[in-house]
């Protein structure tokens, strides 16, 4: 039998959405995501759930969309995600879930994210939330979880389900770790669909202080002996940002990605009314070809500038989710594939004013299987720009390892963790970001999960 085509999700019009920030993709409405729901094909054992890295049920839960029971969806996405509409928005679905969908094999998989996003949009639209399993066998013991990103929130919301007291330690002003600070507003609304699934880890009991810098205002030492924690989950992410190390890069208007997009989703710099504006200039070249460069891009964009997107491989290599690439074409950025910067060029002020480039060609793969790019000689090139953003990835800070004796690293600087976040040192526990060095979301999450679970049985044996 051959199966309904997938159903199209509805997006603002790019040349609309070229101009603001609200969220780009409008998701499902009732009809449109039970018409998906029914395309799933309930398998008896299902891929798609070995491939979600917090195992959702998934099958049951889009056969309760289609029955019309969306609190009772929302409830099955509960028992494993504390973060259902931020996931549905942002994981990468088509390597994770939905690359496993057997539809996909032969046809267009199930649409598993916007089903996620559908059942937890409609709760909160509706004044409704999944009721939490509890299960009491913590006793009240006291956990800290250092960071409030997809890890630490996924930690601490399984641990207070298991009767933990736990509090959150948030170095910034806001919560959400890389969730405030990281994902554009046009792809994750912050003030109703990220604030609401925070209020919804604070309902089970979670405390979180924020501006509590742990290896400054705190240390972990001081976390066991003066505050009576028995056991810490450092989920603190990664926001080291990496730079090429070539001439010119201390240029005025070189920013790191993790600078530029902190300061338009955190400080709100897109808007007039907030006093913490960005340069962001006529012309942008960004550097790099993940989803992060994608975010800048798309954010620089919306700030009124022409954006290159400037990346030494080519399309096929781009390490970006298809959507996000397909998003910014759409929307007018400019892809200079095989192009890699050699030097930044600075004007008698110190500002920038072109990024000089070679031109590349791909040669045999590297070590992650990728063909290498490699230099064509006498190809040298300017780009007229007026600010580089530096997309490069990012790497753990240093400094709660620095200032927790035994607690080992990795030479790129990530914490050192068994396969459950168990470190090196006795009764702390790490993962996501802080562990792996920038990743995803969701992976993050299953991170944060696993330590709990370690957590728990530590506490309880």
């Amino acid at each position: 039998m051959t199966r309904a085509p997938r159903t199209k999700v509805r997006e603002q019009d790019p040349k609309v959405r070229a101009c603001n920030f609200d969220e780009v993709s409008l998701g499902f409405n009732l009809e449109e995501a039970q018409q998906e729901a029914a395309r799933c094909l309930h398998c008896k054992n299902p891929r798609c759930v070995a491939a979600c890295p917090v195992n959702i049920s998934i099958s049951e839960f889009i056969e309760k969309i289609k029955e019309g029971d969306i609190l009772g969806a929302a409830t099955i996405i509960a028992a494993d995600s504390s973060l259902p509409a931020v996931c549905g928005r942002v994981c990468p679905q088509e390597t994770q879930c939905e690359g496993s969908c057997i539809l996909g094999f032969k046809g267009e998989s199930v649409a598993i994210g916007n089903l996620e996003r559908f059942a937890a949009d409609w709760c909160r639209e509706n004044g409704v939330a999944p009721k939490a399993e509890l299960e009491k066998v913590g006793n009240g013991q006291k956990v800290a979880v250092v960071g409030s990103g997809p890890a630490g929130l996924a930690c601490a919301s399984d641990l207070a389900k298991w009767g933990f007291d736990v509090t959150i330690f948030e170095a910034l002003h806001k919560v959400g770790g890389v969730l405030v600070y990281g994902i554009p507003e046009f792809r994750l609304p912050k003030d109703t669909v990220l604030a609401h699934e925070i209020e919804e880890v604070r309902r089970l009991g979670v405390k979180i202080e924020t501006d509590v810098i742990i290896g400054r205002t705190l240390t972990i030492d001081d976390l066991f002996d003066k505050e009576g924690f028995k056991a810490v989950f450092v989920g603190s992410g990664a926001g080291l940002p990496k730079f090429m190390g070539i001439p010119g890069e201390n240029c005025n208007g070189v920013f790191s990605a993790n600078e530029f997009l902190t300061r338009n989703n955190l400080m709100k710099a897109y808007r007039d009314d907030y006093l913490t504006p960005i340069h962001a200039g006529r012309k942008v070249c960004v550097v790099g070809g993940g989803n992060v460069a994608m975010d800048a891009a798309r954010t620089a964009l919306r700030l009124g500038a022409e954006v290159h997107i400037v990346y030494r491989r080519t399309e096929n290599e781009l390490p970006a989710r298809r959507e996000e690439v397909h998003h910014a074409k759409a929307e007018g950025i400019i892809f200079d594939m095989l192009t890699n910067p050699v030097e930044v060029i600075g004007d008698e002020n110190g500002w920038v004013k072109a990024l000089r480039c070679v031109r590349m060609e791909l040669g045999e793969p590297d070590e992650s299987g990728r063909r290498s790019p490699v230099v064509i000689p006498g190809s040298e090139f300017e780009i007229e720009t007026e600010t580089v953003i530096m997309a490069l990835g990012t790497s753990p800070n240093p400094l709660i390892a620095n200032t927790t004796e035994g607690l080992q690293t990795t030479r790129r600087g990530g914490i050192v963790a068994d396969e459950t976040g168990a470190t090196t040192r006795e009764g702390v526990f790490a993962g996501g970001d802080a562990v792996t060095g920038a990743a995803t979301v969701i992976l993050a999450m299953g991170a944060g999960r696993k330590a709990a679970a370690a957590i728990r049985e530590y506490l309880t044996k």
